[in-house]
């Protein structure tokens, strides 16, 4: 007889903080028996991991999948290919499994890539997405700072080329989230400028994770060391907007 086929749930871990998983995703990680993480391809370490390892029960068993940090379009896509087909051989054994992101499991998330290759090679195969709190919500939670109000937008933004994407939209949005400013702090101020949004933007380094700094003054991060983990929000003038101390 042939074991049922597992279920996968995509799992969004929240923006560090272990407390800030749902309750979905906590009785999700407590009955599954496998638990896949996503690492670069030249070590074994999943922040999304140490997240959730609170609520993994010992006897859970944890797979390192390896996604090439690259640029390389095909070399991608085998790795999104070949570990879909890990996953799968998983479920096909009558594991249910739960794949770990953070933050949200389809924002700017490796899975989004994962579930588009098991849904176009696999549509037999069950999944459920978990969604998680994202590391904007938490940073605009962390500085007390609406993120989008009445009729106003909201656009959300990689800043891993910059600013250049805020140039390039006709309509000026009410307020923007620049996730993964990293290295393009300048560009990104720059751009902010321009868009007459720079005098009421805030930053958060390390949002919820040990060591979290709420950067009211977005400028003074060109003084310092790039962090990884920079997150920006900007608005248009407005009362809600933080003030610079």
């Amino acid at each position: 007889m042939t074991n049922p086929i597992g279920k996968l749930y995509g799992i969004g871990v929240g923006p560090g903080d272990p407390d800030l998983l749902t309750l979905k995703a906590v009785k999700v990680l407590e009955q599954v028996s496998v638990v896949f993480t996503a690492a670069s391809s030249k070590n074994d370490y999943s922040l999304a991991l140490e997240i959730a390892r609170p609520h993994i029960p010992e006897d859970a068993r944890i797979h390192s999948l390896k996604f090439p940090m690259t640029q390389d379009a095909a070399a991608k896509k085998d790795a999104w290919v070949a570990n879909a087909d890990i996953v799968v051989d998983y479920l096909r054994q009558g594991h249910d499994a739960a794949f770990l992101t953070l933050g949200d499991s389809l924002t700017f998330s490796t899975f989004g890539y994962l579930l588009r290759q098991i849904a176009e090679r696999y549509p037999d195969i069950p999944v459920e997405t978990v969604p998680g709190i994202t590391s904007y919500q938490a940073s605009a939670a962390a500085l007390n700072m609406p993120l989008v109000e009445g009729e106003e937008s909201l656009l959300v933004l990689s800043g891993a080329r910059g600013g250049d994407r805020l140039r390039a939209t006709g309509h000026k949005p009410d307020n923007v989230v620049f996730m993964k400013a990293y290295r393009n702090v300048p560009s990104i101020c720059t751009a902010l400028d321009e868009a007459d949004m720079l005098d009421h933007a805030a930053g958060v380094v390390s949002c919820s994770l040990p060591g979290q700094e709420l950067i009211r003054d977005v400028t003074t991060l060109l003084e310092r060391e790039p962090n990884y983990w920079t997150l920006i929000i900007a608005k248009k003038s407005s009362p809600h907007g933080p003030q610079k101390s």
